[in-house]
């Protein structure tokens, strides 16, 4: 029986857009004041956040974490030049700035690892009131050995719907992705 590319390609794309929702969690995590923040998907354990340096800009509600900066959770990592996090001002017109996330914006070179999966791009930003993530800047997403690619990758991470997006230039980028059915491939004997 022949089977459509298009179903071979659901596992792999449905395991990615879980752990592209998982990238909207580890940005969301490196808010100070989350009461659950979380790197690795459902973990308790704490969060170790390393950067050459932290700027805390209350006049913007920001927190810059640059050079280098790392979050470490369990076996997950979020890893970019710069990882900037946005806060609501206070409530009323008070001074100072809440708890509320507004966004998450991770630049440089960003790579987000499990043992599971990679994602690269060179900017990833998590928008907290729609919940969207985007990640743009020649996008690699792998799972295995399974590979996609594109310029941009747009999910919603309440839904877990998610677009890869090429160029669309006249270069003739396309988005591209490989996919080994059934796991690894076999060696021939």
């Amino acid at each position: 029986m022949r089977h459509s590319p298009v179903g071979r390609q659901m596992p792999f794309l449905a395991g990615l857009v879980s752990g592209l929702a998982a990238i909207a969690s580890a940005l969301t995590m490196l808010a100070p004041l989350s009461a659950y923040a979380q790197l690795a998907r459902n973990s308790r354990a704490p969060v170790d956040i390393t950067a050459d340096q932290l700027e805390l800009v209350n006049s913007q509600c920001a927190a810059v974490y640059s050079g280098r900066a790392e979050a470490l959770q369990e076996t997950s990592r979020l890893r970019a030049d710069m990882l900037k996090i946005v806060y609501a001002p206070e409530a009323g017109g008070k001074d100072g700035c809440s708890s509320e996330l507004l966004s998450m914006e991770a630049t440089g070179t960003v790579f987000y690892v499990t043992p599971e999966q990679r994602v690269r791009g060179d900017r990833a930003v998590y928008d907290a009131q729609t919940q969207v993530l985007t990640v743009t800047g020649s996008v690699v997403a792998s799972r295995g050995q399974d590979v996609m690619k594109g310029d941009r990758l747009v999910v919603n991470t309440v839904t877990g719907d998610a677009r890869m997006e090429a160029g669309g230039g006249t270069g003739g980028q396309r988005v591209r992705t490989v996919i080994f059915p059934g796991g690894a491939p076999q060696t021939p004997k």
